[in-house]
Formats: C-alpha cells, sequence, structure tokens
C-alpha cells in the first residue's frame, strides 16, 4: 500500500515538473498564469499525499491553507491583469 502512495507522490512531481515547463515557456501571459496555477494546485495534492503516506494528518491542514492561498493569489494577480495591459 506504501508502494502506491509512493508512485502517486513520483507522479505528482512530474505533473508539476510539466506544469512548471507550462509557465515558464508559454506563449502569453494567461498561459503562465494557468500554469502557476496547475503548478499550486499539484502542490496541494502533494502536500496531503505526502502527510498521508508519513501518517501526519496534520499536513491536510497545511494543504488547505496552501490551496486557500493560491486561490487568492491567482485572483489578485488576474484582478492586476484585469486593469493593466499585458507585455508580451
Amino acid at each position: 500500500m506504501t508502494e502506491m502512495y509512493a508512485a502517486i507522490c513520483i507522479a505528482i512531481l512530474l505533473v508539476m515538473a510539466m506544469a512548471l515547463a507550462r509557465a515558464c515557456y508559454a506563449p502569453t501571459v494567461y498561459d503562465r498564469i494557468l500554469g502557476v496555477n496547475m503548478f499550486g494546485t499539484k502542490t496541494v495534492l502533494f502536500i496531503a499525499v505526502t502527510g498521508y503516506l508519513m501518517g501526519r494528518p496534520e499536513f491536510l491542514d497545511i494543504a488547505i491553507v496552501y490551496a486557500l492561498i493560491n486561490f487568492i493569489g491567482m485572483v489578485a494577480v488576474l484582478r492586476f491583469f484585469e486593469y493593466t495591459a499585458p507585455v508580451e
């Protein structure tokens, strides 16, 4: 059972690397924002699975706080780009 969660952690890390690549090499600002948001969401999943794997249920609280910070940060960034012209 532990091996399955370790494989899930490795898969999430792989998807996080792909999201980071999208955030770095996307053609538009909005695609980069989407990549950063996807990276944040996968980080929340990684924290939750790692907490379960290590037997630390308090990691779920940390993951929830990180998800709220990620959501508020994305809303703030999108509001900023709503009122300013992005430089391409």
